[in-house]
């Protein structure tokens, strides 16, 4: 009896130990496929498709202090390639971008008047240091005025479709931080308003369009006349012997981008890293200190490095199994073979390479009332679309337009040229007596 009540007890625990097991093992599998980011708003793309690899609310308008700047550094390149300006461009500093210089409560590095600065000083020390005089003197430069430079944000933001955005000032800071100075059209207590979505996309803008920015926004420290100037950017390989508080922070890859913070913004950071590569773009919004935002962007590019791989999921001609062909009206062909014109790249999650299909749409205006195509065709002509589909959940789309990514061409392989006239006749004479026949044929049939 002892004996028996012995071995029950051990497979009792036996039993307890495996349904422990699987309970446990599930929840393990999930949560390493997961992250949980300590912020009121966050967003990781791929940087080469603009594919969204994980999002938390982000489409929430807030303040994003200094990564404003990312638009004015954009409208700074975009001056230069225009040829309005150059690097070697000087100007000198008026009394608006000089007061806040000489503000201590603001990032600055402390400008003086009447004195010529190169275009490349001034966008130095707002890219690397976060300099709010700097940037409001370029703004000037570039428009006439600040009030004349916001216009020209919102309007670039709105080519950039942008999707919630607000442009009140160049520097990102509060206007009423401006007092008088607030830029002419705007509200004296307007602040500059981006959403996680419209900074990622912003910044992929800025690295896609004019990626030496990244030269410049990885550079931890610089010279600007007799001082050194820091990067903000904790997480950039900064001197461990001058900053060794500062390399706790450091990740690998990381080149860019711009840090933010004000009393009502919160602790805010658009970052950029490359690994073998594969390039992301993180954007974390209101944190709660400088060391959470680096915090938050690591574990944000961990996830995207450690679980997903930007792949080509369908070469260019790929063709459906049953879809190969379509039937030509009036050709020396009867098919002419369609596949797609270029190929797909997708970050795929790991072990979700089978989730994805591809699904034409045929453009009906191509085709006669028989479903065929009209001789003459030419070769590499657009028959329609082929759209990519994920079965499977959490999909978070796009930063912007999917059809970018996510449909591609259908197009015809060959040519197929229009049937000769008498070949023409011949088969409309062969069809006129095959109907002809084929009435005769239901007639008799009738009378019996």
């Amino acid at each position: 009896m002892k004996y028996k009540l012995q071995r029950n007890m051990s497979l009792l625990l036996a039993l307890l130990v495996v349904m422990a097991s699987l309970l446990v093992q599930p929840f393990s599998v999930q949560a390493a496929g997961t992250v949980d980011i300590d912020a009121e708003s966050a967003i990781l793309v791929d940087a080469e498709t603009g594919k969204i690899i994980y999002s938390k609310n982000p489409d929430v308008a807030l303040p994003p202090a200094s990564m404003t700047k990312m638009m004015t550094e954009y409208l700074v390149w975009e001056a230069i390639e225009k040829g309005q300006i150059s690097w070697d461009t000087t100007t000198q500093i008026s009394d608006y971008p000089y007061s806040i210089s000489a503000d201590s409560t603001f990032s600055g590095v402390g400008l003086t008047q009447n004195k010529d600065y190169t275009v490349k000083q001034l966008y130095e020390a707002m890219a690397i240091n976060s300099d709010n005089g700097t940037t409001i003197a370029l703004a000037e430069l570039i428009a006439g005025s600040e009030g004349e430079f916001v216009k020209l944000m919102n309007k670039k933001a709105e080519e950039m479709g942008l999707p919630d955005y607000k442009f009140v000032n160049a520097s990102g800071l509060a206007n009423e931080d401006l007092g008088k100075n607030h830029p002419k059209g705007t509200e004296p207590d307007a602040n500059n308003l981006l959403s996680a979505r419209s900074a990622a996309l912003l910044a992929y803008n800025l690295i896609n369009d004019y990626p030496k920015a990244l030269e410049i926004s990885s550079i931890p420290e610089a010279t600007f006349e007799d001082q050194t100037i820091r990067n903000w950017n904790w997480m950039l390989s900064h001197d461990k012997k001058d900053a060794s508080s500062l390399t706790q922070f450091y990740y690998e890859g990381v080149d860019g981008l711009k840090t933010g913070y004000t009393d009502l913004a919160g602790y805010c950071f658009t970052g950029t890293a490359e690994r073998d590569g594969q390039r992301l773009i993180s954007v974390v919004m209101k944190t709660k200190s400088d060391e959470a935002r680096f915090k938050q962007t690591a574990k944000l590019f961990d996830y995207g490095f450690q679980n997903f791989q930007t792949k080509e999921l369908f070469a260019k001609g790929y063709q459906l199994k049953d879809n190969k062909t379509l039937p030509v009206a009036k050709g020396k062909a009867d098919t002419v073979e369609i596949a797609t014109n270029k190929a797909v790249k997708v970050p795929l999650k790991n072990g979700e390479e089978k989730k994805y299909t591809i699904k034409y749409h045929i453009n009906k205006d191509k085709l006669n009332k028989n479903g065929e195509l009209k001789a003459p065709v030419k070769k590499g002509e657009k028959i329609g679309t082929a759209e990519v589909v994920f079965k499977g959940k959490n999909d978070y789309g796009y930063i912007f337009d999917a059809n970018a990514n996510d449909t591609v061409d259908i197009v015809t392989t060959e040519a197929v040229e229009k049937d000769n006239w008498f070949m023409l006749l011949l088969g409309s004479i062969g069809a006129f007596f095959s109907n002809l026949f084929s009435t005769i044929v239901d007639t008799v049939k009738g009378w019996f």
